[in-house]
């Protein structure tokens, strides 16, 4: 297997490779890791590794969050799944999937090719968003690999309550069913990227090739398959790993530009969030961030030092 030089350059490497699903369908995804410091491993020592998974319409970028874990002893991964970031490909629809369950085989190869770069410890899964809910899925279907679950800001119910998601389950089910590549009209906002994009208010440098600033169109089939994930969790997921949670304190959801999404999830209702959240299983941790964004490691200085101040401490309980 050959590791090549990674678009964030330095010490970060990719391998891009194609997974074969349940259905027969090969898919590129692109595996992201931070070179390990071997020389900080002693040679009885079982290193432990955690994967990471990006949010819909984005991709892995975040060089401190790699860090921080390394600097946890932990060797990190990254994984842009198909159709999204690296894995990109101009014939595919951008951020597609009509079952969140197609992305299993390249998460299994990620796994697979973790445990053949030397992490023979224990495995800790994290995601973002709709990465977090894929890996709360995941995780749950996969209860022998996971040895602790992270979840950052998981999108893990509709706004508001389940009766929405019902709602909208209805009026879109018929659409995907026939035409799920459709794209929905709904409205767009690019309130969170221009919290985060340092080409607006942010700090971070995004390539708009993999992070567009009004993400991609909604499609009926994938809408479709978050909605299934939804009530999925709802039913409850019986993860036996300890489960964090991060969230922030406060939403900010609204059509038009508002000063409070500086300091809010501008994206999801983070009451519903951290109420769904203990669905997920037996030991789960919820820490509400003051001041956090949507992805709480994307926040102010502050705020971010916060959050990695709490999931350092967790890690110390149950690492």
């Amino acid at each position: 297997m050959q590791w090549e030089e990674d678009i964030l350059g330095g010490d970060f490497e990719s391998h891009t490779y194609a997974a074969a699903g349940s259905d027969g369908v090969e898919r590129t995804a692109t595996l992201i890791r931070l070179r390990p410091n071997l020389d900080a491993v002693g040679a009885n020592d079982r290193r432990k590794a955690v994967l990471f998974l990006h949010g819909w319409s984005d991709y892995f970028f975040n060089v401190d969050l790699a860090r921080f874990w390394a600097s946890a002893g932990y060797d990190f991964f990254a994984l842009d799944m198909h159709n999204h970031g690296r894995s990109l490909r101009p014939e595919s629809p951008g951020g597609y999937v009509a079952d969140l369950a197609a992305y299993d085989a390249e998460i299994e190869e990620a796994c697979r090719v973790i445990r053949g770069a030397g992490a023979s410890g224990p495995l800790a899964l994290m995601g973002h968003s709709t990465g977090g809910l894929v890996a709360a899925l995941w995780t749950s279907r996969h209860p022998q690999t996971v040895s602790l679950l992270i979840l950052n800001s998981p999108w893990l119910e509709m706004h508001g309550s389940s009766l929405v998601r019902r709602a909208a389950s209805s009026m879109v089910r018929p659409v995907a069913r026939f035409r799920p590549q459709a794209i929905l009209r709904l409205p767009e906002r690019g309130h969170y990227w221009r919290t985060i994009s340092s080409a607006a208010d942010g700090e971070w440098p995004l390539d708009e090739r993999y992070r567009p600033r009004m993400a991609f169109p909604v499609r009926a089939g994938w809408l479709r398959a978050v909605l299934a994930g939804h009530a999925r969790v709802a039913r409850g997921l019986e993860i036996e790993a300890p489960v964090l949670v991060l969230l922030s304190k406060g939403s900010a959801n609204g059509l038009l530009w508002s000063e409070e999404m500086r300091r809010t999830d501008a994206v999801l209702d983070v009451n519903t969030i951290s109420a769904r959240a203990l669905t997920l299983g037996r030991t789960v941790t919820v820490e509400r961030i003051d001041g956090a964004l949507h992805d709480v490691f994307l926040s102010p200085e502050p705020i971010r030092a916060d959050a990695y101040s709490r999931l350092a401490r967790w890690l110390r309980a149950y690492g």
